[in-house]
C-alpha cells in the first residue's frame, strides 16, 4: 500500500500514529501568569538533546478560549517554563483523565485528583507522585505547517527522580512501567528490556 497523505488515506482511520510508535508521553504541567495552572499529556515528546539536557513537545489543536493554541502553550508563553512529568502505567488513568479539551479555568490537578508538589528551579507545580519529572524552561516556541502546529523546546533546569526506582545505581524502568502511546485508541507499558551494546568504532 501507498498512499500521499495530502489525498487522503484508504484505511478505517488514519495510520499515521500507529506507524510512528511507541511514543513517550509528556505530561506537561504549566503556570499561567494569573497563577491559574495547567496539566495535559502530549504523545509528540521526547528528548532532544543532551548537552545542554532539552526535550521537545508539540501542540497539535487549539481551543476556542485560547486563540491559536491550547493552554499549555499559552501558558509557557506568558511564563517561559514547564514541567514535563513522566507517565507511570499507576498513572495512566489520571493522565488520560487530563487529555480532554477542559474549560480554562478548570484544574486539571483537581480534576483528575491527583497532588501537586513545587518545582525547585521554576515556577509550577509538577505531580508529586510521578516516577520523574524534568523542570524546563523555554528555548524556543517553532511554529510548524498547520494551523495549530507549534513545537516547544525547553532546557531541563532541575530533575526529580523517585529513589524507589533507583536500582544498583540506575533508573529502573520496569519499576514503574512507563506508559507509551500508539496509534488509535492504543497505549502500551514498559515491562520488559532487552540490551544491545553499540559496534565499537
Amino acid at each position: 500500500m501507498f498512499y500521499r497523505p495530502q489525498d487522503g488515506h484508504p484505511l478505517p482511520h488514519d495510520p499515521f500514529g500507529a506507524i510512528v510508535a511507541p511514543r513517550p508521553i509528556g505530561w506537561i504541567s504549566t503556570r499561567g501568569a494569573d497563577g491559574s495552572e495547567n496539566l495535559a499529556p502530549y504523545s509528540f515528546f521526547n528528548a532532544v538533546a543532551y548537552r545542554p539536557p532539552q526535550v521537545m513537545f508539540a501542540s497539535t489543536s487549539a481551543k476556542r478560549d485560547r486563540g491559536d493554541t491550547k493552554d499549555s502553550v499559552a501558558n509557557i508563553r506568558e511564563t517561559g517554563v514547564f514541567c514535563c512529568n513522566v507517565v507511570s502505567s499507576a498513572l495512566a488513568e489520571a493522565m488520560n483523565a487530563t487529555s480532554g479539551a477542559l474549560p480554562r479555568d478548570v484544574d486539571e490537578f483537581a480534576h483528575a485528583g491527583l497532588e501537586r508538589a513545587p518545582c525547585e528551579t521554576v515556577a509550577c507545580s509538577r505531580v508529586a507522585s510521578v516516577p520523574a519529572a524534568l523542570e524546563c524552561r523555554l528555548v524556543q516556541i517553532v511554529r510548524l505547517e498547520g494551523a495549530a502546529n507549534f513545537l516547544v523546546i525547553g532546557e531541563v533546569t532541575g530533575v526529580h527522580l523517585d529513589d524507589a526506582m533507583i536500582r544498583d545505581g540506575l533508573l529502573d524502568v520496569t519499576a514503574y512501567r512507563p506508559v507509551a502511546r500508539l496509534g488509535y485508541r492504543d497505549y502500551a507499558r514498559v515491562e520488559e528490556l532487552f540490551e544491545m551494546a553499540r559496534p565499537k568504532g
